[in-house]
């Protein structure tokens, strides 16, 4: 110790570490009494010791006094110099002990030891947070202060980080330096390279709590995370409405602006979200992507598919709340809602009728424009609706699927089976308002109707006579075109009403329906029924 003092004399009082030049120590002293007695004139910075002024100032004149000899790069710092060098000299002294890594310069291993020290030195003094590295800090600090020093020199943009406007300035630039090995895709951001490759690799390394689901980029769990926590952080600043992904909102506000980016080059339709282009151009390419595994039955859309599955597996998820039915379709729910409230959101702009689903406007519209888009293949008669056109061609197919239960009797519209089945229950659940009489299907009602009204909206082109009911005017076009359609099987007399060929028919098959209450004597005729009745009565009137 003492042959140590001889060599170094001057003794620290504080921490009694020793140096062997006086100037040495005073300098020293400074550590523990925070002395910095140099001051920058440029920018009034104070430091300890005079060498550190001199350094600092080479910001200000942009001196770099140390050049490479191998490369001629130049430096302000004699120690950026001396790290510099071993580049060249790929010399690496300080090695890492755990991993055996090797650096160039201290600070570089000394950073790169707190990877397995765990070691977080610099601490947020607003909110705790611990960083391994001071310039981590320093650019979190930012967060804090709002601070963004780094602008771009095109649109003025700040950044708070210099990385983030390196990696901004590519967008001008059109710079993309990191390119894919497998498929050689090129990208401006390096982050953006490490997702692309899980691609390839088909790593996901982002695992969710809850669920365990795993993801390949920590944005998409972060957002997936939002199902489980129900955080709707994106906030709509027209009407308030929340949404968990900020592309749901940014497609949302298009709503409000109107605004239709995406157009399709086929028929130059606009849309205002990408998916809803991608969409709508399988119209144009006959693209069905999702395949049943089922039926093998190909759909353009996957939520055609996910609904269609649901024919296979009889799920129906959305239930209403009224009158707790249930739906394989989250739109027949929505339809279905409004019978209980009412609602008939879309109008008629010729009549103003209003209607509670979109397809009957559709159709009630054609009423107005004569539309009939769906023809007849057999005759070419056309409809205008698709259903009457699906009924019709059983005329041609003589399909009738619709089977009567009780008499198994089968029709070829389910209409008409619906109306036969009242035969048999009796349900005439269509009243007339004036008399209270009862019909068991609609359009007798409406012909009855205008036995109040005297409604005869059915008029004769030849003689201007009105009828009631249009089979009545068909019967009676007959009486100025001769045509008589109805003819009998045994004899070929023709008839033109098929109720007097019906009458017709009793003189071969000796049928008499009509049988008088009275005294039970029957009658192929309704109207000789009605004048024996008289014979009993004693009404000889007509």
């Amino acid at each position: 110790m003492e042959k140590h003092k001889d060599h170094k004399p001057h003794q620290c009082s504080e921490c009694l570490k020793c140096f062997s030049k006086k100037g040495n120590l005073v300098a020293h002293m400074r550590v523990h009494t925070g002395d910095k007695p140099y001051q920058c004139s440029e920018c009034l910075k104070c430091f300890s010791e005079k060498g550190s002024l001199v350094a600092h100032m080479r910001v200000h004149t942009g001196d770099k006094p140390y050049q490479c000899s191998e490369c001629l790069k130049c430096f302000s710092y004699k120690n950026s110099f001396v790290r510099h060098m071993r580049v060249h000299a790929e010399d690496k002294p300080y090695q890492c002990s755990e991993c055996l890594k090797c650096f160039s310069d201290k600070n570089s291993f000394v950073r790169h030891m707190r990877v397995h020290t765990g070691d977080k030195p610099y601490q947020c003094s607003e909110c705790l947070k611990c960083f391994s590295e001071k310039g981590n800090l320093v650019a979190h600090m930012r967060v804090h202060t709002g601070d963004k020093p780094y602008q771009c020199s095109e649109c003025l943009k700040c950044f708070s980080e210099k990385g983030s406007l390196v990696a901004h300035m590519r967008v001008h630039t059109g710079d993309k330096p990191y390119q894919c090995s497998e498929c050689l895709k090129c990208f401006s951001k390096k982050g953006n390279l490490v997702a692309h490759m899980r691609v390839h690799t088909g790593d996901k390394p982002y695992q969710c709590s809850e669920c365990l689901k795993c993801f390949s980029e920590k944005g998409n769990l972060v957002a997936h995370m939002r199902v489980h926590t129900g955080d709707k952080p994106y906030q709509c600043s027209e009407c308030l409405k929340c949404f968990s992904h900020k592309n749901n909102l940014v497609a949302h506000m298009r709503v409000h602006t109107g605004d239709k980016p995406y157009q399709c080059s086929e028929c130059l339709k606009c849309f205002s979200n990408k998916t809803d282009l991608v969409k709508h151009v399988r119209v144009h390419t006959g693209d069905k992507p999702y395949q049943c595994s089922e039926c093998l039955k190909c759909f353009s859309q996957k939520t055609s598919l996910v609904a269609h599955m649901r024919v296979h597996t009889g799920d129906k998820p959305y239930h209403c709340s009224e009158c707790l039915k249930c739906f394989s379709r989250k739109d027949s729910l929505v339809v279905h809602v409004r019978v209980h409230t009412g609602d008939k959101p879309y109008q008629c702009s010729e009549c103003l009728k209003c209607f509670s689903k979109k397809s009957n406007l559709v159709r009630h519209m054609r009423v107005h424009t004569g539309d009939k888009p769906y023809q007849c293949s057999e005759c070419l008669k056309c409809f205008s609706k698709k259903s009457n056109l699906v009924a019709h061609m059983r005329v041609h197919t003589g399909d009738k699927p619709y089977q009567c239960s009780e008499c198994l009797k089968c029709f070829s519209r389910k209409d008409s089976l619906v109306v036969h089945v009242r035969v048999h229950t009796g349900d005439k659940p269509y009243q007339c308002s004036e008399c209270l009489k009862c019909f068991s299907n609609k359009t007798d009602l409406v012909k009855h109707v205008r036995v109040h009204t005297g409604d005869k909206p059915y008029q004769c082109s030849e003689c201007l006579k009105c009828f009631s009911k249009k089979s009545n005017l068909v019967a009676h076009m007959r009486v100025h075109t001769g045509d008589k359609p109805y003819q009998c099987s045994e004899c070929l007399k023709c008839f033109s009403k098929k109720t007097s060929l019906v009458a017709h028919m009793r003189v071969h098959t000796g049928d008499k329906p009509y049988q008088c209450s009275e005294c039970l004597k029957c009658f192929s005729k309704k109207t000789h029924l009605v004048r024996h009745t008289r014979e009993h009565s004693g009404d000889k009137t007509c």
